[in-house]
């Protein structure tokens, strides 16, 4: 036993020089601190953040306790108050863990120390999970907050880039094989429509957000029931009280002795959502650069290979969708965390709890950071957009003009087939080399010759091709996309 003290103590001591020397390049470095997420989201699940709503819990359940008639003087509530300020001895609280090998009892103790005539009320009634997981809840509302509003600011440029493109025709694809066209600002606006939906996805995953509570070691708020001599109305207050102080509306009905894991897979559903549209966006960019028709931003001096000169790889979406496959995998870890929760707890949620969220939280973070990056400085190439359009022309027509043949009184099943045999035909000839005559042999068919004809003298390819897909960018741009980005998160959101 005194051995395996000596190495917790040891493991504690290790954790707390590397916090303290952050240019240490013999440790291991997270990429994600280094390379990927924001200084705001890396604050938000940041040590001094967390500690500190740690030291807010005690003081607002003292404060409330206080009030609700319990024997803590104002000297004791002020020097709480007092210790608020001061910084976090975290050298101390390392010392402390090594010797009771518990993270809560040791910043407890370390607070303690620093408001001495407090100590014997502090954590009164409490559990650790009532600072762990009320923590934890704060933490990830600030982190939904800061998400939402980087997705209205991706949607914000996206949105833009939709409407200046809504009317700017492009070979459209149905499995990567040439359908029929689109417009580059519809294309653009599938992928708002997702990132939109992500939106109001965490929106509502942040309004059902609620505050643990007090409620005690296996969730039955006992403790607190015998503080209060049995009385269960104080014991609600008390709960309210805390809800009131941090800004929430209410607190699970239910939990054990932590709340429910089920909450937690959802938030991070809603995230992994967010990493498959971002996923999707970044994939269908590759191709394009890959066509030459849009390019994501490349620098001045930006190297795309070392031993290849001419390279544009597209880095930034590579990235994206690296990132996106690590945070959909996230989630089912904490997912399966839900499913195999023991009774009213096991603590074997704790260590992959501390990995993954915070986790989750820095990926969509660097992910949206990236995909931002990416709209502000996309290059469209207009000249071989239209290279590509005209190069497919002959084969593009081909639904147009079977339903002006149907029209006209053709079968179009028997119509379907000719038109089928003669593109199979033009096909072959475009395989080996040589020149699309679709429009040739289509034009020897008595069924359709009129009817291309008139589509050809009526300037169909600008008239027809892409149906409603500029009017369909405008509504959305104007209707769906405005709802979103009037939304506001507050801290009265949370239900």
């Amino acid at each position: 036993m005194q051995e395996a003290e000596k190495v917790y103590s040891a493991l504690c001591q290790m954790r707390a020089v590397v916090k303290e020397t952050n240019n240490n390049r013999e440790l291991f470095a997270d990429p994600l601190v280094e390379r990927y997420a924001s200084s705001e989201m890396l604050g938000c699940f940041g040590n001094e953040r967390r500690y500190q709503c740690w030291r807010r819990l005690w003081l607002e359940l003292a404060r409330a306790q206080k009030q609700l008639g319990l024997p803590i003087g104002e000297n004791q509530l002020q020097a709480i108050e007092q210790a608020m300020e001061k910084s976090i001895d975290f050298a101390e609280v390392a010392t402390l863990e090594a010797q009771t090998q518990h993270d809560v009892v040791a910043h407890l103790h370390a607070f303690a120390n620093q408001c001495p005539e407090a100590r014997g009320i502090l954590h009164l009634g409490a559990t650790s999970a009532f600072i762990t997981d009320n923590a934890d809840l704060l933490l990830i509302r600030d982190g939904l907050q800061l998400l939402i509003k980087r997705l209205q600011k991706l949607c914000n440029k996206l949105g833009a880039f939709c409407e200046q493109h809504k009317e700017l025709r492009t070979t459209g694809y149905t499995h990567f094989q040439v359908a029929q066209p689109t417009t580059v600002g519809k294309r653009a606006a599938l992928w708002l429509q997702d990132f939109v939906s992500d939106g109001w996805e965490l929106v509502h995953r942040l309004k059902k957000l609620q505050l643990r509570g007090a409620k005690g070691t296996t969730g039955t708020q006992a403790s607190f029931l015998k503080l209060f001599d049995g009385d269960h109305h104080k014991v609600m207050q008390l709960e309210q009280q805390l809800c009131s102080a941090f800004g929430f509306k209410q607190a699970f009905a239910l939990t054990g002795q932590v709340y429910p894991r089920k909450s937690d897979s959802q938030i991070l559903a809603s995230l992994a959502g967010v990493a498959e549209s971002a996923s999707k966006f970044g994939y269908d960019l590759r191709l394009l650069q890959h066509l030459k028709e849009i390019e994501e931003p490349f620098g001045e001096k930006q190297v795309g290979s070392s031993a290849m000169p001419h390279k544009r790889n597209p880095i930034l979406s590579e990235r994206i969708c690296s990132l996106s496959r690590l945070l959909i995998g996230l989630h089912t870890g904490v997912a399966n965390t839900a499913a195999t929760q023991w009774l009213e707890r096991s603590l074997d949620d704790s260590a992959i709890r501390r990995l993954s969220i915070p986790r989750a939280f820095l990926l969509t973070d660097a992910i949206l950071v990236l995909a931002e990056k990416i709209v502000a400085g996309l290059q469209v190439h207009t000249s071989v957009i239209a290279a590509h359009l005209e190069e497919q022309k002959p084969f593009l027509l081909a639904e147009m003009l079977l339903a002006e043949a149907v029209k006209a009184g053709g079968d179009r099943q028997q119509l379907h087939e000719t038109m089928r045999q003669h593109s199979m035909a033009a096909f072959e000839q475009v395989v080996h080399g040589k020149g699309n005559d679709l429009l040739e042999r289509l034009k020897q068919e008595d069924a359709l010759a009129p009817q291309l004809q008139q589509l050809q003298q009526q300037n169909w390819e600008e008239r027809f091709f892409v149906g409603r897909a500029a009017q369909q960018v405008s509504d959305y741009v104007t209707g769906p996309l405005q709802e979103f980005l009037s939304y506001e998160p507050t801290t009265t959101d949370t239900t």
